[in-house]
């Protein structure tokens, strides 16, 4: 019996060794593509040339170090940070059913980029420029981040926690629509355009910042993987192993919140990639292990993303559909299909 459950653990072992290989591969292909396609298909010679060089004075050039590599790079860890984000909360209110725009990051978000988009406030900008956007974006983002905190700080009850953010949410959107109500229609296209979720016209200090910021937050999240594995057995069980749960949910929040929070930034709201991934994740490599589902859920979420950033692009190309309606015909079905399998126990 011993030696036929070493046996089992060790090709459960190598068959998610291969899967952490294949899934690193589909990643490295996708990205390429996302280079290498689009509008102006470049050759792989000309790609090799370019990437020597290091230039942009060709056209070609400047298609790939200016537009395309930030924006596959964006996509990459934008959908990978989206995919983190919607575990941890996953793993805070053990309900699959939850993704990191549940607690009204995303609505704070768009609030701020609506108040500054749609209205006179400029800050002295003659036209609204898209770092202003980005710092509205954070802004709103931070602000509902620090409302959730200080209400788990009062709240024990996940499920009251989760309803809140919703109703918080709710009232966000509706604050958005007034606005929009009253905006000027050359004013309403540009917000709706950001709105709709996108990594075109990502530049490389915005992959900088994605890089510092949210690397700093993966890496503490890979630190917490045990006490969110001992998180999932339930907050008593955690207690008594020397969690101290006050602090570990706020560190939750804040975690899930801030990667929620600069994607949705630099890229505006994208929807499902942090509901439906991680469920993916879960799937595949058939484990709960936070050590395992971590690295698993970033990296498919970046494959995730970065396939439906190309699908916009190229599906009735040069028009460039929305991502988040590629993602939500990718991520609806599956939660529909989760909710048809395992309903009984959500």
């Amino acid at each position: 019996m011993g030696t036929a459950q070493l046996t089992l653990s060790a090709g459960l072992q190598y068959r998610r060794v291969l899967l952490f290989a294949g899934s690193f591969i589909a990643l490295c292909v996708i990205f390429c593509s996302n280079v290498l396609l689009g509008s102006v298909d470049i050759s792989l010679s000309d790609l090799r040339e370019i990437l020597l060089r290091g230039a942009t004075d060709s056209p070609d050039g400047f298609i790939i170090w200016k537009l395309r590599i930030p924006r596959a790079l964006g996509s990459v860890l934008g959908g990978g940070f989206l995919a983190v984000s919607g575990l941890l909360l996953q793993v805070y209110f053990r309900n699959p059913i939850v993704g990191p725009y549940i607690l009204g990051i995303s609505s704070g978000a768009t609030l701020m980029v609506a108040v500054v988009m749609l209205t006179t406030l400029h800050l002295g900008f003659i036209e609204v420029s898209p770092y202003l956007t980005t710092l509205a974006a954070l802004l709103g983002a931070y602000v509902m981040m620090f409302v959730v905190l200080g209400i788990a700080v009062r709240i024990r009850s996940a499920v009251t926690l989760l309803v809140t953010g919703l109703m918080v949410g709710y009232v966000c959107h509706a604050a958005t629509s007034l606005l929009l109500a009253f905006a000027e229609k050359e004013r309403i296209k540009g917000f709706v355009l950001w709105e709709m979720g996108s990594f075109a016209g990502f530049r490389w200090s915005e992959v900088g910042v994605l890089l510092l910021l949210g690397g700093s937050l993966l890496f503490l999240i890979f630190l917490l993987a045990k006490p969110l594995n001992a998180f999932l057995l339930g907050e008593e069980c955690a207690s008594t192993m020397g969690v101290n749960i006050r602090f570990f949910r706020l560190l939750i929040l804040f975690c899930s919140s801030s990667l929620a929070g600069i994607v949705t930034a630099f890229a505006g709201p994208v929807a499902f990639i942090g509901l439906a991934v991680p469920h993916m994740a879960r799937l595949c490599f058939g484990t709960s292990d936070s050590r395992l589902l971590v690295p698993a859920t970033m990296i498919l979420g970046g494959v995730v993303t970065s396939l439906c950033d190309l699908l916009a692009r190229l599906v009735f190309s040069p028009v460039e559909l929305p991502l988040s309606a590629i993602t939500a015909f990718f991520g609806a079905p599956l939660v529909v299909g989760l909710l048809f399998k395992k309903g009984a126990t959500l």
